[in-house]
């Protein structure tokens, strides 16, 4: 019989709880779930009033694996939706905009992915975003020292980065910035990647070639597009062990030595947020944010 919980008020069915989803470790789904609740307060604020499109991955990462942005079939009527922009039409997506929802939508069992714009504003960003990929033999350690030179880049700009870890191989860099238009940051954020290049030519490419990628770090900046959207802070991801896209320190960024060094997982996450706090709260406060250089 599938348990049936209650969350703020609601009833939730929690399906295949013994379920194991990242197989390198036997984590079950009933672990991911007590991870989603247990870190729901720094998650949800970085969830509310974005649009998700979820990546799916309901039997482990070996099974089939496959992105939803319309909303589910069944999705109870409390949950909140909304019409969103798509240049194929309007669409109707969700919006976790509370625990309860967090939950419904956590036993699904998905990664969490937002764009860079809340649901009032669409294509009008509030924050700017770089991922930086690695194109083997580069490693997480060669994508701190890019993340360290746009870092200083960005603050000669009057703007403060702060970075997580993908939950993959890589890294990505966040800022808040004023209401600006997605087509503006995705230009700032271009020309800002085309500058690293050049002044690390041997370690950085801001082109998307993939012949181009052994051994540098691929910065990029596309994810700014109002269409495109990036891992959730938090968020687990589809993987054989449950990394999470993860805060973490500049000095834990400068410190960095191994590939190891900043991979994080689910049962890591609730002492960080116990020592630190989340270390993204500062993108929640607009007050923090910077205009676009013109």
């Amino acid at each position: 019989m599938t348990p049936i919980t209650e969350v703020e008020g609601r009833r939730l069915a929690l399906s295949n709880l013994e379920k194991v989803l990242h197989p390198a470790t036997g984590f079950t789904k009933g672990e991911l779930l007590h991870y989603y609740a247990t870190t729901a307060d720094a998650l949800l604020p970085h969830l509310r009033d974005r649009p998700l499109s979820f990546l799916r991955y309901p039997d482990g990462p070996d099974g089939q694996v496959f992105f939803a942005k319309n909303v589910p079939p069944g999705t109870p009527d409390w949950v909140t939706t909304a019409e969103v922009p798509r240049a194929e039409g309007p669409a109707r997506m969700v919006l976790i905009q509370d625990l309860a929802s967090l939950m419904w939508a956590a036993n699904l069992v998905t990664e969490f992915h937002t764009p860079q714009w809340r649901v009032e504003t669409p294509d009008v960003a509030d924050r700017l975003v770089f991922d930086l990929d690695p194109g083997a033999p580069a490693t997480v350690v060669e994508c701190c020292e890019v993340a360290l030179w746009l870092r200083e880049r960005l603050a000669e700009d009057g703007i403060e980065a702060y970075a997580k870890t993908s939950g993959s191989k890589g890294l990505h860099l966040l800022a808040s910035v004023e209401p600006t238009p997605s087509r503006r940051t995705t230009e700032y954020a271009k020309r800002l990647a085309v500058e690293a290049e050049q002044a690390m030519p041997r370690r950085v490419l801001h082109r998307m070639t993939r012949s181009l990628r052994p051994g540098k770090v691929f910065v990029d900046w596309s994810q700014n597009a109002a269409r495109k959207t990036t891992a959730a802070p938090y968020t687990l991801r589809a993987r054989a062990e449950p990394t999470v896209s993860a805060p973490v320190t500049w000095e834990e960024v400068a410190a960095c030595a191994s590939p190891g060094a900043l991979v994080l997982r689910a049962p890591d996450i609730a002492p960080r947020l116990q020592a630190y706090g989340d270390l993204l709260a500062p993108l929640l406060d607009p007050a923090g944010a910077g205009p676009l250089p013109s």
